[in-house]
């Protein structure tokens, strides 16, 4: 008696064969991830030591992040609320002078080349802020009535520079290029298609999103929450702010925020516990 694989009445599951091409797909996907890590190196994150995909080079990225930058500010419209301005300004420079402290302290400093830091309020809805890669930041108006006042907004510019530090962008950019371009250079890239890669640009600061990246994206949030609340610290805000401003983002969202498996940021509550879980490390840095 012979035995078949599928007997008459046994028929294909479709979902999980689905699911087993997802999965080699995947496995395929990093094996490929792994091969550019062992032929082009990796760097590490300044401060947390974490090991990072870097294609890409700040000497290619931060001109083309100021490009990019200038563009935004050609098509958006620039706060006239001096106040607001100011305000963002002054933190946005304190924030900057206490991260060249403690990079420079700590021999991280070479990291900081081609920086050239600046701060502006776009006058549009939106709650949002980020920092592209070189040190250029924008905060939205929508975000500055959940900032309420000069702690808030330090909690913000700490997350956002963090970003920059981290050289998350540059992470990001480097995986979506290993993606789509293979093993190509920034120029290349650009040369192949100038369109799609000013739009991964814009991804990989948070100017867009990507559903293939969300526990990327989420790794890259946390790291930023633990910098920013040292950074913070560091200026001479009180970094008990950092979880008072995430419940007041909570209360602000009203619940209808996706669940943090489909979001690229941790959920408000994850937040705030891992901010608490950090809080004695920032005091440290806050208490001298």
């Amino acid at each position: 008696m012979k035995i078949y694989p599928f007997s008459y009445s046994q028929s294909v599951n479709l979902p999980k064969l689905k699911n087993y091409i997802f999965m080699i797909k995947n496995v395929i996907a990093s094996l490929f991830i792994a091969l550019v890590f062992l032929s082009n190196g990796c760097s590490k994150v300044p401060v947390t030591g974490r090991s990072q995909l870097s294609l890409v080079k700040n000497s290619e990225i931060i001109p083309a992040s100021f490009e990019q930058y200038e563009q935004v500010k050609k098509e958006s419209k620039l706060s006239n609320d001096a106040e607001q301005v100011a305000m963002v300004r002054k933190v946005g420079t304190r924030i900057q002078t206490a991260v060249e402290k403690y990079m420079n302290e700590n021999g991280w400093g070479k990291e900081l080349k081609g920086y050239a830091w600046e701060f502006n309020l776009i006058e549009e809805e939106t709650v949002n802020a980020w920092a592209m890669p070189g040190g250029k930041v924008a905060f939205y108006t929508g975000i500055m009535p959940i900032c309420k006042d000069e702690k808030g907004i330090a909690v913000v510019m700490g997350h956002e520079v963090a970003h920059a530090i981290a050289n998350h962008g540059r992470e990001r950019m480097s995986q979506s290029m290993a993606a789509q371009y293979g093993m190509a250079s920034l120029s290349v890239a650009m040369g192949q298609n100038p369109t799609g890669t000013q739009e991964l640009l814009m991804q990989s600061i948070g100017a867009g999103t990507q559903l293939g990246m969300l526990k990327f994206s989420r790794t890259h949030e946390s790291e930023a929450d633990h910098l920013g609340i040292i950074f913070m610290a560091i200026a001479g805000y009180d970094p008990h702010e950092a979880p008072i401003f995430w419940e007041r983002m909570s209360t602000q969202s009203g619940g209808g925020a996706p669940p943090e498996f489909m979001s690229t940021h941790p959920s408000h509550d994850t937040r705030i516990s891992d901010l608490n879980k950090w809080m004695a490390e920032a005091l440290k840095y806050y208490q001298k």
